[in-house]
Parts: structure tokens; sequence; C-alpha cells
């Protein structure tokens, strides 16, 4: 028997995703559509003195895949640097592509692993966007 594709943590992660807020001063912003599906994530960043995101706010227009990564986001982004997001994106697609074991560091991506299983070349597509590094 196959296991299925949206486990009760992926749907779990889709609820608890936050809606998108006003932030007080935007520092940085990414824009991403799934060119298989159409699902899109627009996101935005204000950075604390020390460049690290300070808050952020995302429009998810996605499945419940597109969500639950915008949620496990969302729920790890504050603090962060550029650095510690690109090293994250770099090792999950690396797990995407079948080029790594794990989903690297980020907590509880591995809750992705059905989208792994089903298809990596879709998962692929969506979740890499380019990364640019703030001003």
């Amino acid at each position: 028997m196959n296991a299925p594709l949206y486990t009760t943590e992926i749907l779990r992660l889709a609820a608890s995703l936050p809606g998108p807020m006003t932030l007080d001063r935007i520092d940085g912003s990414a824009e991403q559509r799934s060119p298989i599906c159409g699902s899109t994530i627009r996101a935005v960043v204000k950075l604390g003195d020390d460049g690290r995101i300070e808050a952020l706010s995302q429009e998810v227009h996605a499945c419940a895949f597109g969500q639950a990564s915008a949620s496990l986001l969302a729920a790890g982004a504050v603090g962060r640097s550029f650095e510690d997001i690109s090293e994250a994106a770099n090792a999950l697609e690396a797990w995407l592509g079948g080029d790594r074991d794990d989903a690297g560091t980020w907590p509880n991506l591995s809750a992705l692993a059905p989208a792994v299983r089903a298809s990596r070349v879709t998962a692929r597509s969506f979740c890499r966007s380019r990364l640019s590094p703030p001003p």
C-alpha cells in the first residue's frame, strides 16, 4: 500500500500558515511561480540592523505542499541571515533533486518527504527561487 500524499503533518502545516501582514518597512522581497501548477508565493522581509530577518510576511496561493513549505519558512525565518536561508535552500534543492539523503538542518523540512517521493522533478521546479543577497 502506498503512503498518502497529503499526510496529517502536511495538512497541519498548511493549516497553520500565518496570513500575510503589513510590515512597517520592506527590505527585501521574492516571488516565485511554479511553471507546473501555477502556485505562487510572494515573500517580503524586514531586516534588523544586523542584517538578519526581523519579520516575514508571505502571500501564498498554493496547494497543501506549497502552504506547508511556506509555513515551515515562516516558523524558522526570524533571526536568520541571508547565508542561513541560502544554505537551507541549497540543501533543500539537493534533497529534492536526489543529490542528498536528508533535507538539511532547517527545522521539520523532512515533513515534506511525501512531496519528494511523489515527484522530485515537480517539487524541485517550484521550491528553488532565485535568491539575491540584501543590498
